[in-house]
């Protein structure tokens, strides 16, 4: 059920922090920065307030994201042999991304879930959704905010930090607002060292990935338009340069930041007949709901599915999708000119 305003949904989800114990603690599959420094951040402000809690997900945590701290003290679902009756979600549009992991929720449980997705569907007993932040990193700061008992500290900082540059894009992003830098400049006060954050999840990249750049931008191509530009990673071209699914992240900003480019996409083939698509826009395109509609979901300019099928027929048929997107945008434009 949705709150019935922003404000009481901030309010329940500090009483959730307040009042609640034994916590499973869950982000959605393959986890990034933003799901990483919500969950863990919220994790530090439990221990504070001397909570128990778990840490389950149902993938390796990301090399560059291991400098967290508590980063170290996941468990796979496997190594869990209970069920949990009080469950927070972090970053996760839908219960099915919680993977394996959400097997572990007991079926009386209460699930606070936490996001900024406009694709969520409120799947928790409560919702705390707040399409306005750029991060979940910035609603877990704010809950912290209004819980007196609780001490922001340098771990605390250093977590949520790392939401917010990854999920801005160092701040470059649509989505960076006054807010987004406020809350940057506090957590700068309580000991943050931005470079030596972004060094190490925006700047630093494996051997594999360089050449897995080199490699890929070799398929580069756009539509005749030039509006929709696309590059593909098969699965033989990733064990090829001996690079991991974690390499492939970043590669979709390279088709975007063509010049004339609005819609770029990267095709990843997860394993045969199975692809993954990310999509990132500028300024017209809503690839969020794209990407609901293909079975996935995530923000206007920033999302993702995974598709059944070949890599090549995918590929096409997605490219067709979006130039449909660009139809109905323009048509709607024209519609809106005087003649």
């Amino acid at each position: 059920m949705k709150p019935m305003s922003l404000e009481a949904a901030y309010k329940t989800a500090g009483d959730f922090f307040r009042t609640e114990d034994d916590f499973l603690l869950l982000v959605h599959e393959k986890p990034d920065g933003d799901a990483l420094g919500s969950v863990l951040g919220a994790a530090h402000v439990l221990k504070g307030l001397g909570k128990s809690f778990t840490l389950v997900n149902d993938d390796p945590i990301p090399a560059k994201f291991k400098f967290l701290p508590m980063a170290d003290q996941f468990l796979v679902p496997e190594q869990v042999d209970r069920t949990f009756r009080t469950v927070i979600s972090f970053d996760c549009g839908d219960r099915k991304r919680l993977g394996r992991s959400g097997g572990l929720i007991a079926e009386e449980a209460r699930i606070l879930n936490i996001d900024h997705h406009k694709t969520n569907d409120f799947f928790g007993t409560e919702n705390l959704v707040d399409l306005e932040a750029a991060a979940t990193c910035q609603i877990v700061y704010k809950i912290v905010q209004q819980l007196e008992e609780a001490d922001l500290t340098i771990e605390v900082a250093n977590c949520l930090y790392t939401g917010l540059v990854t999920d801005t894009g160092g701040f470059r992003y649509s989505n960076t607002s006054e807010e987004v830098l406020l809350i940057a400049a506090a957590l700068l006060k309580l000991g943050v060292e931005p470079y030596q954050v972004v060094d190490k999840v925006m700047e630093t990249m494996t051997w594999p990935q360089v050449l897995l750049i080199r490699e890929t931008l070799q398929s580069l191509n756009r539509d005749e338009s030039g509006r929709i530009a696309w590059v593909t990673v098969s699965r033989d071209l990733l064990e090829k340069v001996g690079g991991c699914d974690e390499d492939v992240e970043g590669l979709v900003n390279y088709p975007r930041n063509v010049e004339g480019v609005e819609v770029g996409i990267c095709f990843r083939e997860a394993q045969p007949g199975n692809v993954k698509v990310s999509f990132r826009s500028k300024y017209e395109i809503d690839v969020g709901a794209i990407a609901l509609e293909l079975g996935g979901g995530g923000h206007a300019r920033a999302s993702g599915c995974t598709m059944e099928g070949g890599l090549n027929e995918i590929t096409e048929h997605v490219v067709e999708r979006v130039k449909h997107a660009f139809a109905v945008s323009d048509e709607i434009r024209k519609a809106g000119d005087p003649l």
